[in-house]
């Protein structure tokens, strides 16, 4: 098959979605097409917002398709006349057999974890939080279940102490987009590996999950050790945000959003949930064999601040308890 001779319909809506395309484009792989998600009010003007991946589609001048439901009957007309030998899924949402199993050569996926680990919504998250040291992403051709399909390539990349969500991200999404364009690249030669899952599993292995977090799974327990409460901070930062309550001086909570935090590592006398400032530079909370060093958090109700400055508005910060369930 000649290079470049596939016509690939791309499908992705956030920005982590946005490199893979552009970095098909930059190849000059042949998309024909790219399918997102509708546009939405959002905001608190409730304007209405298009997804990273279509203001990038229509810079290119791509063709566009956003349908409310893949089994409506014009969408798939319109995706058929496409004629997509293949079809590229980045971070986009589940698809019915009808509309993955269309091309001949079947649609492509990029996971932003090293499967079969990390099934799931939110492998980065996930990842970070239990402390892993390695994280990376993987091509694979959609199967019935999800994120199941025979692995074509992976790569891996290591997590770092301090690492967040979002550095991690960034790095993932640029090796993913490299690992996109060789995806394809094998798939023109015809000359590309499909290793089934279970052959990557060692015996008597319990494989990582990546679900989809809510609220309740951002809220930190500060009864945890300290490694797996900065774990915990760090896999939620920027979003959606590890959380906490403090007490006001008049009994009421006040969540607090935490953005980023620094672990101190030493024995101590406090009780779990101290709240320890000089009111000027820092705010540390006591925990098991140490403190977390708070550095950037936000209130409600109000912006998002570094630690100097949130202190140099709340002054009455010793008043503030942390509230423990």
């Amino acid at each position: 098959m000649d290079q470049n001779s596939l016509r690939i319909v791309y499908m992705g809506t956030p920005e982590f979605a946005v490199a893979p395309l552009n970095a098909l484009i930059e190849a000059g792989c042949n998309v024909v097409g790219v399918i997102t998600n509708p546009d939405k009010p959002a905001g608190r003007g409730q304007k209405i917002h298009e997804s990273a991946v279509k203001k990038y589609a229509l810079k290119k001048g791509l063709t566009i398709l956003q349908p409310e439901k893949f089994r409506n009957e014009d969408f798939l007309a319109e995706l058929k006349a496409l004629k997509a030998d293949l079809q590229v899924v980045v971070a986009f949402k589940m698809l019915p057999e009808m509309v993955w199993d269309m091309p001949k050569f079947g649609t492509l996926n990029l996971h932003a974890s090293l499967l079969p680990h990390y099934r799931g919504a939110a492998p980065i998250n996930w990842a970070i939080m239990n402390g892993d040291k390695e994280s990376g992403v993987s091509t694979f051709l959609l199967q019935k279940k999800i994120d199941t399909g025979n692995i074509i390539f992976q790569e891996k990349i290591d997590i770092a102490e301090n690492d967040n969500l979002e550095t991690i991200h960034d790095s993932l999404m640029k090796i993913g987009s490299n690992l996109v364009v060789k995806t394809v690249r094998s798939i023109e030669a015809n000359d590309y590996p499909q290793i089934p899952q279970e052959d990557l599993i060692t015996e008597g292995e319990e494989l990582k999950i990546a679900p989809k977090i809510f609220k309740d799974d951002c809220k930190i327990n500060w009864s945890y050790s300290i490694d797996k409460i900065h774990n915990h901070i760090r896999g939620l930062s920027p979003y959606p945000a590890a959380w906490t309550e403090f007490f006001d001086s008049n009994n009421k909570k006040i969540a607090v959003k935490i953005y980023a935090a620094n672990k101190e590592t030493e024995s101590h006398s406090h009780p779990i949930g101290a709240l320890l400032s000089d009111k000027k530079t820092y705010l540390k909370i006591a925990v098991k064999n140490g403190f977390i060093n708070l550095t950037s958090i936000q209130m409600a109700g109000k912006k998002r601040m570094q630690i100097g400055d949130f202190l140099r508005g709340f002054q009455q910060i010793n008043n503030y308890k942390l509230v423990i369930d």
